[in-house]
């Protein structure tokens, strides 16, 4: 197992942060390892809203199901990703500091199956690529693309 931490400030409210990272929806806009993404279940996003995310040159193999286990608007989000290589179990703290946020993420990674040997890799490039993903939500924020 492979445990990733990080923050990142973001310079819009906590309420708008939290509403984007939420919905899974939005990834693709700011990650570009990110092909699509779909909410499976109905309603408004909450505990128990599931998504399916569509990996660039993954294939169908590779589509991940993200799980809200936690929801706590605009505080903390608590995710389980799956898909048919890896398992991430974590949380995502959002916390208001003046006009802005600070974000951080706490994350258990484990891969699984025939990609198992490569959790060392995983050790070394995963605090990059989480930070990278982030760091592409902080400037779509500031951006204001939205």
């Amino acid at each position: 197992m492979v445990h990733i931490r990080g923050e990142v400030a973001i310079d819009a409210p906590v309420e708008e942060v939290f509403d984007v990272v939420a919905d899974e929806r939005n990834e693709p806009k700011y990650n570009p390892r990110i092909a699509h993404a779909e909410q499976l279940t109905g309603g408004s996003i909450g505990k128990g809203s599931r998504f399916a995310a569509q990996p660039v040159g993954a294939g169908a193999k590779g589509v991940m199901t993200v799980e809200v286990l936690e929801y706590d608007r605009p505080h903390q989000l608590h995710n389980v990703i799956r898909s048919s290589y890896m398992q991430v179990d974590g949380m995502l703290h959002f916390s208001a500091q003046g006009d802005g946020t600070l974000m951080w993420w706490d994350w258990d990674m484990r891969l699984t199956g025939p990609s198992k040997f490569l959790t060392p890799v995983l050790a070394l490039i995963g605090p990059r690529w989480e930070r990278r993903n982030w760091e592409g939500l902080k400037r779509y924020i500031e951006s204001g693309r939205r």
